[in-house]
């Protein structure tokens, strides 16, 4: 019989999100009169963008010509002319066109990428973080033999985002020549790193032989001016830093599939080869290219009409979260002591309930309220106690659900 891969065996049970629909299917099926709103999973709900959807189907259409119809892309790096778009648009030029390879979204590139660094890799991660930054860690053999516990996994090295340290961690407990994960707006937490907060870790990373892993998926939420939607406006960056970009939340392609990596063509291995030639041989071996349908509606998206129209989407999302930070911050929360995090530049609040434990604050939240959240220990040790609340629904969803919210007793 042929064996398992090992590392397989050192994953946690259960993923996250699996896990919440499993618990919330269970409690449909003893309550089937029960109106269950859903303020966990990050997906998004509102229709794409009028701009978006006449574009994606006018090149439909000319699929079906011979004049119009696309196979393979050349390079499965992505259209040139969306690379093109994509370093005007959101780098100012200041990132070369083939320095972007586009993908089918920011989630894929991120479990990915570990194929190029292997099993002896050091890795740090963010804590809380997005599961897959760490099972993709441990799937490539970089998180040691031993499996999770409730600490986390051995070899790698967790960075504690808490409150007390503004949700940035202290690099100091980083080991040298690591993969550093970042992710700013913060997955779960909602924090946004600032300029002093990258400088910090452009020039540790520098001097340690680091590599930076930045996510950046959700940087088209910041509103903020004074704080950085792209890692590569830290002069130094381009030496240590790959970023992972998304159309995922900004314009509901969450289904649809796209995103982004940017490499840059001086970030270097020790051995002097280009880390972007490992990417383009990975990309070239294991991947055909994202869809070239879904690649007409990024390029769409990133034209003025279709700025505007993911900025009004944000916007709804926004203030869905303003809605539910509100909620979060009634009487009868206070009360309990419940402590509310959101910078308004985030689809997430991040809320702490001191004392107890993430996954019995979400059955119980699910059983008074109807309300399904998602539990902070699933992002993470430090990630127990809190809760993170999703902006993505429906508005007269999420004023239900922040009706129901406002009532909640522990």
């Amino acid at each position: 019989m042929i064996k398992r891969n090992k590392n397989y065996t050192n994953l946690a049970k259960g993923y996250l999100f699996p896990e919440i629909a499993k618990r919330r299917k269970a409690f449909q099926a003893q309550h089937p009169e029960a109106k269950i709103i859903s303020l966990g999973i990050g997906n998004t709900t509102e229709p794409l963008a009028p701009h978006i959807v006449e574009e994606m189907k006018n090149f439909v259409e000319a699929l079906g010509t011979k004049e119009g119809y696309e196979g393979y892309q050349d390079d499965s790096a992505g259209m040139p002319k969306l690379r093109e778009r994509i370093s005007k648009a959101i780098y100012n030029g200041e990132i070369k066109p083939s320095e972007i390879f586009v993908s089918d979204g920011a989630k894929c590139d991120l479990g990915r990428l570990q194929a190029m660094f292997g099993a002896d890799v050091n890795v740090a991660v963010q804590d809380p973080s997005y599961p897959v930054y760490v099972d993709g860690t441990v799937m490539a053999g970089a998180g040691g033999k031993e499996p999770v516990t409730e600490n986390g996994f051995k070899d790698i090295t967790y960075m504690p985002c808490l409150p007390e340290n503004g949700f940035f961690p202290d690099l100091s407990v980083v080991k040298k020549d690591s993969l550093i994960y970042i992710c700013s707006p913060n997955n779960p937490t909602g924090a946004v790193a600032t300029k002093e907060n990258l400088f910090e870790l452009v020039n540790f990373a520098k001097a340690n032989g680091c590599v930076v892993l930045f996510d950046a998926a959700y940087s088209a939420f910041i509103r903020d001016e004074n704080l950085p939607k792209s890692i590569y406006e830290i002069e130094g960056a381009k030496d240590c830093a790959i970023e992972m970009q998304s159309f995922s939340k900004p314009a509901g392609f969450t289904g649809v599939r796209l995103g982004w990596c940017v490499v840059p063509e001086n970030l270097k291995f020790d051995d002097g080869s280009k880390i972007a030639d490992a990417w383009a041989r990975i990309t070239n071996t294991a991947f055909n290219g994202a869809s070239n349908i879904a690649q007409a509606g990024g390029f769409a998206a990133l034209d003025e009409t279709g700025l505007k129209e993911m900025q009004e989407t944000i916007s709804y999302y926004l203030e869905n979260a303003a809605l539910i930070r509100s909620a979060l911050e009634s009487e009868n929360f206070k009360v309990m002591g419940v402590e509310v995090y959101s910078g308004g530049n985030a689809p997430y609040v991040w809320a702490k309930f001191p004392g107890k434990k993430s996954w019995d604050v979400f059955d119980q939240i699910l059983s008074q309220c109807n309300v399904v959240v998602t539990p902070g220990a699933g992002f993470g040790p430090s990630g127990e106690s809190f809760i993170r609340f999703s902006s993505f629904g429906h508005r007269e969803n999420i004023q239900e659900a922040c009706e129901r919210l406002k009532l909640f007793k522990m």
